[in-house]
């Protein structure tokens, strides 16, 4: 009976309160004044703790606060609680908090944020030691009913069992006891080489519904007397809406109301969302698109360019030695410079939220990576106080950072406000989605390599130059007005670290930000330091002329991680043996979100243009592996979202105006297009890693480097459709 929870829509099921905090689409809490402090779930099953409820049936719920967008991390929170529980699987359900209950029980469910491959790595302990809280007070309660020791007890899929006297019991029967106990202040978690549930591949929870159409996602959701809407943002970043007229579409078929949404943008409401999208379509709209209308890609890469000489300043971000004395007075020098464009997320679900707002209450459905940013955007558009607002998460139609922002949850409560009483759905259009996106970063970066007589390395400068997604998103995490995650996979230490020893080293970043608004995009700095270095160590290796492989061995003694993944990969793509006939490789490695990958790839190119991608081959340690299926999923899934954004992704700028509206202008990879895909897992153990980004990292380049194997043809810009380079 594996599930997530399906979501109830009846809106008079959502009270909120300080004392009672109630939901209908994820769980439903009641606190009681006095009495034993049980907390029910909408069933009346009593939640052990924060993250289990137990029902008489023996069924388990866990809280997932985190959210589940196709990454798996439904399954792997749900694992590594169960795990510590010692419940019996297969009686395993999941269900979503909110964070209007979370901040009323003082952040019991602690971060409800899922980006940067954090879902897991970052929560697993809290939510072991939750499992193992609720177990603890599930036997003790048990061993309380047949008054003998705790410590003789045992437990193994949920019952219960007292050796001494053989007598058995299930969690379902001692739930109600449990729910009444203290919980104890510590609780010990198991060893790893203990583990059950952890490391077992075991079916997700959400694929049954996802396959049958039961799954609810924003796009689906109805309410009782729910109207829809459509709305235009001014299409140049910055630009403002000026005027429309709205008696120009007053009387077509289902219009009920057109408003302005903030400074930039005019919504349509009617009674269908076609309906308000055809009114849209037709209403007259003036806007003030501002100086921004001026800037062009053109533009902004000249802005770029500027940023790679050295006289412009530029925040150091990994240096030793003297990178720069060594490259003057060296004996050979290589250089060159790589550009990476911006590129949007293309959800397949476009962005949506319904918002129902009253005098005294605001509520949200929507699909959002980070429950807590969206309640406080809720806060902020409604203009009401935490316990009379509240979001209610529904499944993500894909994330990949961008339904990490909120934009869209501030307009439908906007939207909302201007309509008492009555839900409103506001689902952008595709055309909207893509010209409203927050992309990845576009940057261009200069690197000089430096070799001495005997073409040992001896300096490396990297000169990177473009956006800053702190600078735009989160201003206060600047360090001294430097983005540290700018340098992902170049950095001096942390989780995204350098994996080279060079003797004289030099990582920096001129910033700058135009105002196209870039956005934490899947993978996101790692892709593009990953290309820069890796294909510029392939350019090194052949000016020093060494086999790739060995040029980055010689380099990575003092980083035994990083070098590890690079042997595995290698040895499973054969690197070491003749390829067949026309068939050529290329490699890469880079360490992101904590966990160390490397990519090999195995490509055929005709005409001179024509790829075929035949093999890829990942090898990541991201410390533990909790669900070694997902592992491989998620590396197979990374790959197909860096190879499309290397053939296929990209978006221009034009007139201020991001140019890509559609699929057709913005093309994502075929199933013909995919090569089988090979995954190596390494795990060391002692940290933990993140999976769902690292890997998108190393496809890029290893597909590189291998096209240069093939042709000698370096490409040092991208897409891969510019330089009419298509799949064969």
């Amino acid at each position: 009976m594996n599930k997530h929870v399906s979501p109830s829509m009846n809106r008079r099921a959502f009270v909120i309160g300080t004392a009672a905090v109630g939901a209908g689409l994820a769980i439903g809490l009641d606190i009681p004044f006095g009495g034993p402090a049980v907390v029910r779930a909408a069933d009346g099953s009593p939640e052990i703790n924060a993250w289990v409820v137990v029902r008489p049936d023996d069924t388990v719920v866990i809280r997932i606060a985190r959210s589940e967008m196709g990454q798996g991390s439904l399954t792997g929170l749900a694992q590594l609680v169960a795990e510590e529980l010692e419940c019996d699987w297969t009686k395993v359900t999941t269900e979503y908090p909110t964070p209007g209950q979370s901040v009323a029980r003082k952040r019991v469910w602690g971060d409800f944020s899922t980006g940067g491959s954090r879902g897991i790595r970052s929560s697993q302990d809290y939510v072991r030691k939750g499992g193992a809280t609720a177990r603890v007070m599930l036997i003790e309660a048990a061993a309380n009913e047949w008054k003998v020791p705790a410590s003789e007890c045992t437990v193994a899929n949920g019952v219960i069992t007292h050796a001494p006297s053989g007598k058995t019991t299930t969690y379902g029967k001692v739930a109600e006891a449990a729910a009444k106990l203290t919980p104890p202040t510590e609780v010990k978690l198991k060893d790893p080489k203990d583990w059950k549930v952890i490391g077992k591949g075991v079916k997700r929870l959400d694929t049954a519904d996802k396959t049958t159409g039961a799954m609810v996602y924003g796009i689906d959701l109805k309410l009782p007397g729910m109207l829809n809407a459509a709305i235009k943002d001014c299409a140049v970043f910055g630009g403002k809406l000026k005027s429309y007229d709205d008696a120009k579409i007053a009387d077509m078929k289902g219009v009920k109301k057109v408003v302005k949404v903030g400074d930039s943008a005019v919504a349509v409401v009617a009674d269908t969302w076609w309906h308000a999208r055809s009114a849209l379509d037709a209403l007259p709209i003036v806007w003030d698109e501002g100086d921004n209308a001026k800037v062009s890609s053109e533009s902004i890469a000249k802005w770029l360019a500027e940023g790679l000489d050295d006289s412009q300043p530029a925040y150091v971000g990994n240096k030793n030695g003297d990178a720069k004395a060594a490259i003057a007075g060296a004996a050979k020098k290589i250089e060159a410079v790589y550009s990476y464009p911006y590129q949007n997320h293309a959800t397949m679900e476009p962005m949506n939220a319904t918002a129902l707002y009253t005098a005294d209450k605001c509520e949200v459905w929507c699909g959002t990576q980070n429950g807590e940013a969206a309640f406080a955007a809720v806060l902020e558009a409604s203009g009401l106080p935490a316990e009379k607002c509240d979001v209610h998460k529904v499944m993500l139609g894909g994330g990949f950072g961008r339904r990490g922002q909120t934009d869209y949850v501030r307009q439908a409560v906007m939207i909302a406000k201007q309509m008492p009483g009555t839900p409103i759905k506001l689902l952008w259009s595709r055309e909207e989605d893509m010209a409203h996106g927050r992309y990845h970063p576009i940057t261009q970066c200069k690197m000089t390599g430096a070799f001495d007589a005997n073409n040992n390395l001896i300096a490396l400068h990297y000169r990177l130059s473009g956006q800053s997604i702190l600078f735009s998103l989160r201003p206060e995490a600047l360090q001294n007005g430097m983005d540290p995650a700018a340098f992902q996979g170049v950095a001096q230490s942390g989780e995204a670290a350098f994996g080279y020893s060079v003797p004289n080293l030099l990582i920096e970043h001129a910033m700058r930000n135009p105002h196209v608004p870039p956005g934490f995009w899947r993978g996101v700095n790692v892709n593009h330091n990953a290309i820069y270095m890796e294909c510029f160590m392939d350019e090194l290796a052949q000016a020093a002329g060494e086999d790739p492989l060995e040029f980055r061995r010689k380099l990575m003694g003092n980083h035994p991680k990083h070098l590890a993944v690079l042997n595995a990969v290698a040895e499973k793509i054969g690197w070491t043996t003749p390829a067949p006939q026309g068939v050529y490789r290329g490699i890469a490695q880079v360490m992101g979100y904590g966990s160390y990958v490397a990519g090999a790839a195995e490509i055929s190119v005709t005409d001179g243009n024509k790829i075929k991608l035949h093999r890829i081959v990942a090898s990541t340690d991201p410390g533990y592996i909790v669900n070694p299926a997902q592992v491989e999923r998620q590396i197979a899934g990374s790959f197909v979202y860096g190879l499309s954004a290397l053939f296929y992704g990209g978006c221009t700028v034009k007139d201020g105006k991001i140019e890509q509206t559609n699929f057709d202008t913005y093309n994502s990879m075929r199933i013909n297009e995919m090569p089988k895909v090979e995954s190596v897992m390494v795990p060391s153990g002692g940290f933990w890693g993140g999976v769902g980004e690292p890997t998108i990292g190393v496809a890029a380049p290893a597909v590189l480097n291998a096209y240069f194997a093939a042709t000698g043809k370096r490409i040092r810009s991208f897409p891969l459709r510019d330089q009419n380079i298509t799949f064969a």
